[in-house]
């Protein structure tokens, strides 16, 4: 139980990754604020938590609202009455297609969820870390736009992600005086649900032809991640464990990004 005196606040926790997130973190004794964009999804992870001896709250909130991010996130932090770990998950995959087909609304959405809703998840929770006196952030990025180029027709997901690792690491330095730590984590292929939100138009005629190994991820053969494999590495980077670790993107991916840089 490492994190027993600590109140996390993970977005995107109805499914993947940040449910895999917010369960583990339940389980090492936060007190979790789970924030989802449908309610549905929000309820069934609560109730997931709360049935496994966990506590936790349900906010349901539009990352691109930000009055309606702001009254959920502050309700969250009144509830349990503090905050000290932000696990800054929640994006969408949107549209993916070439650059002279993406349409201007399209680029927009993927930017505004991906980039401007994780600015705001931060924007209205390192105040209440600074009074804390300390804190954890870990910001969800990917493989793509840090490591990987090679998919096409990602042009605005993967800005956004190589976006996140840049804002990440720029408020590393910004936070440190204040004691807070801010990590970036860079999944691999994983098993999840963000497929349901991507759009893929002529993404063909954007990529370029690349020849993989047997095995696109080296470790596993070609099996995809899942959840868990990111959630234990959240949970060691948010804990005291970590302490003398901040700005530092990690990828996890099975060795996937090593081979298609």
């Amino acid at each position: 139980m490492h994190l027993s005196d600590r109140v996390a606040l993970v977005t995107g926790a109805g499914s993947g990754i940040g449910k895999a997130c917010a369960l583990k973190l339940a389980a090492e004794g936060a007190r979790v604020i789970a924030h989802a964009h449908k309610v549905e999804e929000t309820q069934a992870t609560v109730a997931a938590i709360n049935q496994g001896g966990g506590s936790a709250f349900g906010i349901t909130a539009d990352l691109r609202d930000d009055k309606g991010l702001k009254k959920a996130i502050d309700s969250g932090i009144q509830t349990f009455g503090a905050l000290d770990t932000v696990v800054a998950n929640a994006g969408i995959n949107g549209v993916w297609a070439p650059i002279d087909e993406l349409l201007p609304d399209e680029w927009d959405n993927t930017v505004n969820t991906n980039l401007r809703g994780t600015y705001l998840t931060l924007h209205y929770t390192v105040p209440y870390l600074k009074r804390a006196g300390r804190g954890s952030i870990v910001i969800i990025s990917s493989i793509n736009g840090t490591r990987v180029f090679s998919h096409g027709g990602a042009s605005a997901y993967s800005t956004t992600k190589g976006g996140l690792l840049a804002l990440g690491q720029m408020i590393a330095l910004e936070l440190a005086k204040h004691k807070i730590r801010v990590n970036v984590v860079c999944p691999g292929k994983i098993e999840s649900k963000i497929d349901e939100n991507t759009r893929a138009r002529s993404s063909a005629e954007a990529s370029e032809p690349a020849q993989y190994p047997q095995g696109k991820i080296p470790l596993t053969n070609g099996q995809a991640g899942t959840g868990d494999d990111i959630a234990e590495m959240v949970a060691f980077l948010v804990s005291d464990r970590a302490r003398y670790i901040t700005g530092t993107p990690v990828w996890i991916d099975g060795g996937q990004s090593l081979l298609v840089g």
